[in-house]
C-alpha cells in the first residue's frame, strides 16, 4: 500500500525539517525534536476548564492535565496516555486531541505525564498509568466525574499503556473500566511481523527507532515477555473492556494493532479494528489529514457509545 496524496505531502513537510533519526541524536535531543510535532496538530478547542496539577504516585508526584467540558456533571471519564516510545513526549504533544475527546464525547479527560525511560525503566510508566487511573476512580467526585464510566486511551506507547492498564485493572480487581481506545498501539516486544518487514525503513517511525525505544524502556530483553510490557503476549485476555483499535496502513506497528484485536476477539472481548490505509503512524493528531478527522470522529463516536 502506497501513501495517499495527503499523507505524501505531510511526509515531504517532515523531510524538509531534516531531522536526524532518534537513535542518532539520543534522548535529550530527541525530546526537543519531538515537541515539533505539536505544530502539526489540530487547533486547540476551548473547554470549560483545563487544569494542570499533580497527583500522588508510587515514587513522587505525577503531573496530570484535567480537561472538563461544558455542561453539568457527573461526566464520564477518559484517562489518556501520550505517545513517544515511553521515552519522549509530554502533556503538550496531544493536548489538542484530548480537547477534542473531552468536547466530542462530553467527558472529563485526565492526561497523564508518566515517568519516562531511560531514567525510569519498565514498569515505571505502566505503574504511573495504573496509579493515575486508580486516582481518577477514587477522586471522581472532586473532578466532576462518574467513577462507573471510565475508559482508558492512548496513542502508540500510550496505547500500550492503556491496554496494560486494562489488564492491571482486571488482574488487581480495580478500578472497573468500560472501554479501551487504542490508537496505533505498541502491543508486543518483537519486530518480525509483516508490517515491520514491509515498512522497516519507511515513513517516520522505523524498525530501528522501535528497537531503540524498547531498549530504553526495558531493563532487560527478558522483560519484553511480561504482559504488562507486551499485552499481546498475555496468556489470558478474557474479561477485558470492549476496545476500539485503530492502526495506520503504512506503519511498522500496523500488525501490533491487528494482532491484539484478533486476540481480544478470540477471547470474547467486543472489539472493533479500524485500519486507515495509505497513511502513517500517529496520523490522528495531524491537522491537515482528512483521515485524522475521520479517525477522531470514529473515536468520539466509540467513546460516546461506551459512555451512554
Amino acid at each position: 500500500m502506497e501513501l495517499n496524496p495527503e499523507t505524501k505531502k505531510i511526509v515531504e513537510e517532515f523531510k524538509k525539517l531534516k531531522l536526524p533519526s532518534v537513535p542518532e541524536v539520543g534522548v535529550a535531543e530527541a525530546r526537543k525534536q519531538y515537541s515539533i510535532l505539536a505544530h502539526f496538530s489540530h487547533d486547540k478547542e476551548p473547554l470549560a476548564k483545563v487544569e494542570d496539577r499533580t497527583i500522588p504516585g508510587i515514587d513522587g508526584d505525577i503531573p496530570v492535565r484535567i480537561y472538563t467540558p461544558e455542561g453539568a456533571g457527573e461526566f464520564p471519564m477518559l484517562v489518556y496516555f501520550h505517545s513517544g516510545g515511553w521515552v519522549l513526549g509530554d502533556l503538550e504533544v496531544e493536548d489538542s486531541v484530548c480537547r477534542i475527546f473531552a468536547n466530542g464525547a462530553g467527558c472529563v479527560v485526565v492526561s497523564v505525564d508518566y515517568r519516562l525511560a531511560p531514567e525510569h525503566k519498565f514498569p515505571a510508566a505502566a505503574e504511573d498509568a495504573y496509579t493515575a487511573t486508580q486516582w481518577m476512580a477514587k477522586n471522581a467526585a472532586a473532578i466532576n466525574g462518574d467513577s462507573s464510566r471510565i475508559a482508558a486511551g492512548g496513542l502508540s506507547a500510550g496505547g500500550n499503556l492503556a491496554a496494560v492498564v486494562a489488564l492491571m485493572a482486571r488482574d488487581r480487581g480495580e478500578p472497573s473500566l468500560i472501554y479501551q481506545l487504542l490508537l496505533d498501539p505498541v502491543t508486543q516486544h518483537g519486530f518480525d511481523t509483516e508490517s515491520y518487514r514491509k515498512h522497516a525503513n519507511d515513513f517516520l517511525v522505523t524498525t530501528e527507532d522501535m528497537v531503540w525505544y524498547w531498549n530504553q524502556y526495558l531493563p532487560s530483553p527478558a522483560e519484553g515477555k511480561n504482559p504488562y510490557a507486551s499485552p499481546l503476549l498475555a496468556e489470558d485476555l478474557t474479561n477485558l473492556p470492549p476496545a476500539l483499535i485503530m492502526s495506520a496502513g503504512c506503519d511498522v506497528l500496523r500488525d501490533d494493532g491487528k494482532g491484539y484485536s484478533d486476540r481480544l476477539r478470540d477471547a470474547g472481548v467486543p472489539v472493533k479494528f479500524s485500519i486507515y490505509e495509505g497513511t502513517i503512524h500517529a496520523f490522528i493528531r495531524t491537522k491537515s489529514l482528512s483521515q485524522s478527522r475521520e479517525a477522531l470522529a470514529e473515536a468520539v463516536a466509540g467513546l460516546t457509545a461506551a459512555f451512554n
